[in-house]
């Protein structure tokens, strides 16, 4: 049996016993109501976010979109690093369109500009930040900011200090029916006849991306409302007294939760009444759309392990450095 599969039976497991054995107690109704109230703003976002993914990979060729780039590779990071803001795609759906642009000789760094920065930088992501902050907008201009500077960053480095040749694990054929991105289905777009054909296979796509994230939705809004709930206040004070302390706990949930980036503000403004400092919050929607466990395993379709392990590093660093220098600059 596969870890994830142990893991969602303890999770189902321990939700029951808690259901059973507190379910009468103010703790449990407070945690309900966190979980739910978590959930529910989150979930159409998440819904906008696959059926927008979906609706790219079936309907917007891979072609189209390097023809849409320079040929210039320090001029292409740069708009690479925004495109996610005319083409809205998830995590889960931009690796298999990162694998097939790098085999059709796309620039190496461009590609990572892309990775990083199309799931945090993009308007269905700040749309549910605002919403989940009150429409600040101050706070959307900061997340898509740091966003789009350190997929800037990261792909010149990528870009300076990497070669595609010494990086990519595999070569698959262009066109293939091998799920390259881990998630169990296919994300080729496919060549269908018909209009409604391939309307129904994005929609296909979409509830299956939907149904692979939605679960870490589920992961992330319980432990935001256990550790709400039955984790003492103190420590979240301790916390907030330190910069380091703070954003450093936030970016580790952040890898460890692998929420969707249409749904991570939502749980960052849960901590907010918890005490959590508002640069620990964002280091946590910074970090989530670059960095977590679910896109390192799906990394490994398409680079080399040492390469996964520089570019991990590279990216918690860097996003590490940003928060700290917020965090000291706002104070």
């Amino acid at each position: 049996m596969k870890l994830s599969a142990v893991l969602q039976i303890l999770f189902v497991c321990f939700a029951a016993a808690l259901t059973i054995f507190f379910r009468q107690t103010p703790e449990f109704a407070t945690l309900s109501i966190t979980f739910v109230s978590i959930f529910l703003e989150a979930l159409p976002f998440m819904l906008l976010g696959s059926l927008a993914s979906g609706i790219i990979e079936v309907f917007v060729s891979q072609e189209r979109i390097a023809a849409l780039f320079p040929k210039s590779k320090s001029y292409t990071i740069f708009l690479a690093a925004g495109m996610g803001l005319v083409l809205p795609i998830c995590e889960c759906a931009i690796v298999p369109i990162i694998r097939r642009l790098l085999h059709k000789g796309f620039p190496l760094g461009a590609s990572i500009a892309f990775l990083i920065g199309a799931p945090i930088v993009n308007p269905l992501v700040a749309v549910s930040t605002a919403v989940a902050y009150g429409y600040d907008g101050s706070i959307v201009f900061e997340r898509l900011a740091f966003g789009y500077l350190l997929a800037v960053g990261i792909g010149l480095l990528v870009n300076r200090y990497s070669d595609s040749k010494n990086v990519i694990a595999v070569h698959l054929p262009f066109y293939s029916d091998i799920s390259i991105c881990g998630c169990g289905h296919n994300h080729c777009s496919y060549q269908l006849d018909s209009f409604l054909g391939r309307l129904i296979q994005a929609i296909r796509h979409a509830a299956e991306d939907f149904s692979d994230v939605v679960r870490f939705l589920v992961f992330g809004a319980f432990i935001s409302g256990i550790l709400q709930t039955y984790v003492s206040r103190g420590i979240f004070t301790a916390l907030s007294d330190s910069v380091v302390l703070s954003v450093s706990a936030m970016m580790f949930l952040a890898i460890i939760l692998n929420l969707c980036s249409e749904a991570d503000a939502f749980v960052a403004v849960s901590f907010r009444s918890a005490g959590v400092p508002l640069t620990a919050q964002m280091a946590f929607m910074v970090l989530g759309p670059m960095l977590d466990i679910k896109l390192m395993l799906m990394y490994l379709s398409v680079f080399k392990k040492r390469f996964i392990i520089s570019l991990s590093c590279t990216t918690f660093l860097l996003v590490f450095l940003c928060m700290i220098f917020r965090g000291f600059f706002t104070q």
